[in-house]
């Protein structure tokens, strides 16, 4: 066991702005006289500095399902997934923006619309501008989000001038790692498209799959590299092993290894939004109010392919433990209204088949 001194440096290290150390990343993730609740302790000070007590809500719409023809392994979308999903092409423009409004009604803080397949093309790109337009005119105070593959300079200019506030492209993975799940394109497509967006002036949000055989140098390698890259939201999934795809080693997953990345995350990153992903419900557990004190940030309601807990069961969570949520609601105002569990049915199009139902709880 530490003394208390470590971890009292350790947290101060973060807040001073100073680089985590790559021994010391790998005694955070392993190292079992490093006891959980101090490092938690220590990532929530680092936490607690810039974002106090409060939780970024995000809500998730998956505004096109299937059809997609990259080969990702972890994907229920991909050309290579035999997971029996239901595609359907890019809803109207009258269910998004709907979802837009109810999302902002659940207490969401960021709309995040995602669309599957390579990229966009100029048609798409437009028609997504005009959205984002859309949005923002009506609820200025909640922030828009999209992910729609790769994209070059002059897409992501289109974006930007609509007033898109983020693009998301998780880097998923290591360069060493990525030809591992994916072959229809590289790792440096991705980081090319994050330059993009941020050349263009969106904020980059780019996270990452834990569980997919990465190394633990590998996973120090990511968090590092989203520190350079300024990332200003990582989302930190954690695998969720569906039947018809082709990723492995969630098996290795447990509650307390999860809680360890979270902190290494935080630490490694002081200042970036970390967000809690998908496989929350399902790898945190007992734990999983716990994910909440390194990160700052969860999905409601869901994910592309797979349900969450219930948006009044998560909102629940966060109250109770004294959280409170970035948004224009109050946190007790949304969970008083009658049957929110059904306010934040975003993914109306899909059936039963669309909705992997282990990653229900």
């Amino acid at each position: 066991m530490q003394d208390p001194a470590f971890y009292d440096a350790l947290a101060q290290r973060a807040l001073d702005g100073q680089p985590l150390d790559p021994d010391l990343s790998r005694r955070l993730l392993d190292d079992d006289t490093i006891d959980l609740l101090p490092l938690v302790h220590a990532a929530y000070r680092v936490r607690f500095a810039r974002w106090g007590k409060t939780v970024q809500v995000h809500v998730i719409n998956n505004a096109q399902n299937g059809r997609c023809p990259e080969d990702c392994s972890y994907c229920s979308q991909a050309r290579t997934s035999d997971e029996p999903i239901a595609d359907y092409p890019m809803k109207s423009e009258e269910e998004i923006l709907d979802e837009a409004r109810r999302a902002y009604e659940a207490g969401a803080h960021r709309y995040c619309m995602v669309f599957a397949g390579r990229g966009p093309g100029d048609g798409r790109t437009q028609r997504l501008a005009d959205l984002v337009r859309q949005i923002k005119s009506r609820y200025a105070n909640m922030e828009v989000c999209v992910s729609a593959g790769l994209l070059d300079d002059q897409k992501a200019k289109v974006l930007a001038d609509a007033g898109l506030d983020r693009y998301n492209h998780n880097l998923n993975t290591s360069p060493r790692n990525y030809a591992k799940i994916c072959t229809t394109h590289t790792y440096q497509d991705r980081v090319d498209t994050l330059a993009a967006a941020r050349n263009a002036g969106m904020e980059c949000c780019s996270g990452l799959i834990v569980g997919m055989g990465e190394t633990r140098d590998e996973l120090i390698d990511l968090a590092m590299t989203f520190r350079r890259m300024d990332a200003k939201s990582i989302p930190v999934n954690f695998l969720l092993p569906f039947e018809g795809t082709h990723a492995t080693g969630a098996d290795e997953l447990t509650p307390e290894y999860c809680l360890r990345v979270l902190c290494l995350f935080r630490l490694a990153n002081p200042t970036a939004e970390v967000r809690v992903a998908a496989g929350r419900e399902v790898h945190f557990r007992s734990l999983q109010v716990m994910s909440l004190y390194p990160a700052n940030s969860l999905f409601l309601d869901g994910y592309l392919n797979s349900r969450g807990d219930a948006a009044a069961t998560t909102l629940q969570m966060l109250a109770d433990a004294g959280f409170k949520i970035e948004s224009d609601h109050d946190l007790s105002a949304v969970l008083g209204r009658v049957g929110l569990e059904n306010l934040v049915e975003l993914n109306v199009r899909k059936s039963e088949r669309d909705l992997h139902p282990t990653a229900a709880t």
